[in-house]
């Protein structure tokens, strides 16, 4: 791919015509080749610059849309190049690229003034959700995403994945949330990582009164924890090194509308306390602030944790517990409700291959009996994510995990009598659960035996998030032997 050419002689205005110049600061090339294809498709026109040395070439003369810019460059690193640039000019608003390991100089970045970060490895649709966190207002709170109905198609694309949800159980979840959506109160949704509990939250919001206002989702997990209170709450200028103007919080953001705390049982102990007094009394005070600020928001939070277990063992406030749990939803995972995998395979690749600009691949009958026959223990987001690499790659090629699931439930499930006496009374649906969570956990077992228990070499084998493997091991009360340890 050949990368915009750049003339210094010629300025480009700040929001122009058909060009929307925007800035990509990347030294990995393949990367860089991605996500400047990627913006073009999307109608912007990215400048690339493998450097921030070249990069402050660039913005001396072009004014950005927004800029793309990674944490690790060469020589000059991302962070000191957002801080050179803000000197000479103004860059837009700014998007980190941030690797594991990165949160204090995340930390650096927002607080000298860049508006959103990302982390490696980040998807097309994590970058537009960047975007569309960054567009639209000059300085928006880090990393969350706002979205106001009406502007764009956010309101079909969610009558359509909602539609996608046909299994009974899914019915009264639906159900649940019509019921949830009229009345004002808090809503705490539980589930596995990748259930799809972000999807209930929008839909709660889409059918409440609130549904013209905005929806503001806020990580708790991702944004790090020094930076938490100031993002949700706001700043006072001079509240702490780095402070150099007064900054709005999430809160304010969602002032009329609907909140979003996904992650919220990694919320830290002195948050909670604060979060609680907001939920209590609607009011809070910015970080270095003296005077309280007084918001009308709609609180929906969500995790994947036992909430209950953890007020048990002191992690999570008690009192916090019930004001959130008004109203709980839990969202099953897709291994019951099997019969939502055909309607969202053939969505997913419709979609992607429409984003990413390639043919349709067709899906054969024994591709989809795979599908709906694999644990899928990363849930939707599993499902999701592979359906991209497909697409992407160009491989209908069906991985031996997937392919091997009916063979693994097989021969997990206990032979002769013993097996009709461990299922009597059971129904072949719940029978065919068991024995898919029982192979799952031989699976998942042999894998953490084979790395000798190294977490994240078992999560990389297994292909699942870490935070995944480490929900599955507690929920399925895995131990390691004391001898081997």
């Amino acid at each position: 791919m050949k990368f915009p050419s750049f003339d210094p002689s010629a300025t480009v205005p700040a929001t122009g015509g058909g060009d929307r110049p925007v800035l990509v600061v990347e030294s990995d090339a393949d990367q860089r080749r991605r996500v400047t294809a990627q913006l073009s498709h999307w109608g912007y026109a990215p400048v690339a610059a493998g450097s921030g040395e070249e990069a402050l070439d660039v913005v001396a003369h072009v004014r950005f849309v927004f800029s793309l810019v990674a944490i690790r460059l060469p020589g000059m690193s991302g962070v000191d190049f957002l801080r050179r640039a803000q000197d000479v000019c103004d860059p837009g608003p700014v998007i980190m690229v941030a690797d594991n390991g990165h949160s204090s100089q995340i930390v650096e970045a927002i607080q000298i003034g860049a508006d959103d970060f990302i982390r490696r490895p980040y998807t097309a649709e994590d970058l537009e959700n960047a975007i569309k966190a960054v567009s639209g207002r000059p300085r928006p709170p880090a990393a969350a995403t706002v979205t106001a109905p009406g502007g764009d198609d956010n309101g079909a694309r969610l009558e359509r994945e909602l539609g996608l949800l046909v299994s009974p159980s899914m019915r009264e979840v639906q159900s649940i949330v019509e019921q949830a959506a009229r009345a004002d109160v808090t809503v705490l949704i539980c589930g596995e990582t990748g259930v799809g509990k972000e999807l209930i939250a929008h839909s709660i919001h889409g059918h409440s009164p609130r549904r013209r206002a905005p929806f503001v989702k806020v990580n708790c997990a991702a944004v790090p924890r020094e930076l938490l209170e100031s993002e949700l709450f706001g700043h006072e200028r001079g509240a702490f090194t780095g402070a150099h103007q007064r900054k709005p919080g999430r809160f304010e953001t969602a002032d009329g509308g609907t909140i979003f705390l996904d992650e919220i049982g990694e919320l830290h102990p002195a948050l909670q306390a604060k979060l609680l007094h907001v939920l209590q009394d609607g009011e809070f005070s910015r970080v270095g602030g003296r005077n309280n600020i007084t918001v009308d928001v709609r609180v929906i939070c969500a995790t994947n944790r036992d909430l209950a277990r953890e007020v048990a063992a002191g992690r999570f406030r008690e009192d916090l517990f019930y004001r959130l749990n008004v109203i709980n939803i839990l969202v099953p995972p897709l291994r019951e409700r099997r019969e939502e995998i055909p309607g969202l395979v053939r969505y997913f690749v419709s979609r992607y291959a429409r984003l990413f600009n390639f043919p349709e691949p067709e899906i054969s009958a024994d591709a989809m009996e795979a599908f709906v026959h694999y644990a899928w223990p990363g849930n939707i987001r599993e499902l999701e994510n592979f359906i991209k690499r497909m697409i992407v790659l160009q491989d209908l090629t069906l991985p031996r995990t997937l392919v091997a699931t009916p063979i693994a439930v097989a021969a997990a499930a206990p032979e002769g009598g013993e097996a009709f006496v461990a299922t009597k009374g059971l129904s072949l649906k719940e029978i065919s659960r068991r024995a898919v969570l029982e192979a799952e956990r031989q699976v998942i077992r042999r894998a953490l035996e084979q790395c000798r228990w190294n977490r994240v070499k078992t999560a990389k084998m297994l292909k699942i998030s870490y935070r995944a493997l480490l929900y599955k091991i507690k929920d399925m009360g895995l131990k390691q032997d004391s001898a081997a340890s």
